[in-house]
């Protein structure tokens, strides 16, 4: 269930970095900027802060990996 999370909200990030970055001003792509550099982190230290956060809300996770991959 992580999986489906994590990537489902990181898409929607990227997706909302571009279309404010569009519209309202270019700098908006830093969010698009920080989602990248944060799951290129958890491939390399195999930790993910949104993991953490979805364990402490108590949703189950059904697969393994950082960041759902």
């Amino acid at each position: 269930m992580h999986n489906r999370i994590i990537h489902g909200i990181a898409g929607s990030f990227i997706i909302i970095s571009l279309i404010l970055a569009m519209y309202v001003n270019i700098n908006w792509l830093w969010l698009a900027a920080f989602v990248g550099v944060n799951l290129f982190q958890s491939s390399l230290t195999q930790w993910c802060l949104l993991q953490n956060i979805l364990n402490k809300l108590g949703v189950k996770n059904t697969g393994s990996g950082s960041c759902g991959v």
